[in-house]
């Protein structure tokens, strides 16, 4: 199992962690929502919790949940930007089929 960040988006996280002054690194999970049934959550951590999985990629630590582990494996991470917007981006081998708006998935 293995969830794994692009180079951008390692650069990414570690300035924001940085900027921040704090922090071990990123925490990806899946919740229930939208049309399609999942989302994903992304947030900065700032420990480890029980049950979570770590990974590194590229110097940058990424915990998963017990629960999200299995819709995420084999996902990678990017960070794109598009004019003003920017925002990660999930290549995630286990999804099906995604909403219309992008906002959620099934697998």
């Amino acid at each position: 199992m293995a969830v794994t960040l692009t180079e951008t988006a390692a650069k990414h996280v570690r300035n924001f962690l940085e900027k921040r002054g704090r922090g071990l690194g990123l925490r990806l999970g899946v919740r229930t929502a939208g049309c399609s049934g999942y989302a994903y959550k992304v947030e900065f951590a700032d420990e480890v919790r029980e049950g979570d999985t770590l990974f590194e990629s590229h110097g940058v630590k990424v915990l998963v949940d017990a629960k999200s582990l299995p819709f995420l494996d084999g996902t990678e991470v990017d960070f794109t930007r598009e004019g003003l917007n920017e925002r990660f981006t999930f290549r995630n081998p286990n999804v099906k089929d995604e909403c219309g708006c992008g906002e959620s998935f099934s697998v």
